[in-house]
């Protein structure tokens, strides 16, 4: 059944207010950031950097990952999870090389991290140093063409239609193949816990 309430980054902070009986000027003052820039974002009129997303979770004693997953109901020992994922639905975070958006972001404990990746870097030194992550990451590209950079092989070109797999601990970053103005990629990451695997997501 389709939630009534898209999890659009304004709709999840709405229900964390909900949650905590929080005034938005109470979350104003808790987390530091302006009433009238949480307002906007809670009219999904405005998106939240990473650096400011870091910013309310530290201040609010909370995770990346219950800032971006809706509350659920207490689960039974056995369960049928499904989610449906639409862009247009889907909460958007903006990086200095990424732009990532959180694919089926309701459903809470996940061991895979789907997102719809727009890469905006256009070289290594523009990126900035390797991200190291726990886990595994897949990585298809939908459109344009990535280059692949990690610190154990030599950097490489996929195209759309190709695709990476790779032990996301060794430093690795994306960036724009020379010659392309943008690309679009399928990001999975996987981990045992979902939490560093949001983290780093949003850092990128």
């Amino acid at each position: 059944m389709k939630s009534p309430h898209p999890p659009t980054l304004g709709g999840l902070l709405r229900a964390l207010r909900a949650r905590n009986q929080w005034t938005l000027k109470q979350l104003s003052e808790l987390s530091g950031i302006p009433l009238s820039t949480l307002s906007k974002i809670e009219h999904d009129r405005l998106s939240l950097s990473y650096e400011r997303l870091v910013q309310l979770s530290q201040r609010l004693n909370l995770s990346m990952g219950e800032l971006f997953s809706a509350p659920r109901p207490a689960e039974r020992g056995v369960t049928a999870r499904r989610s449906i994922g639409r862009l247009r639905e889907s909460p958007h975070i903006g990086g200095r090389n990424y732009d990532a958006y959180l694919l089926c972001a309701e459903l809470r404990r996940k061991r895979m991290i789907p997102a719809l990746t727009r890469i905006h870097a256009r070289s290594l030194q523009e990126f900035g140093e390797l991200v190291r992550t726990p886990g595994e990451e897949f990585v298809y590209v939908l459109d344009g063409a990535v280059a692949l950079h990690t610190e154990f092989y030599d950097p490489t070109v996929l195209r759309a239609g190709e695709s990476s797999y790779i032990d996301s601990d060794m430093g690795h970053a994306y960036v724009l193949a020379e010659g392309c103005d943008s690309a679009t990629v399928l990001a999975v990451a996987a981990c045992d816990d979902e939490q560093p695997l949001l983290d780093a997501l949003a850092a990128q």
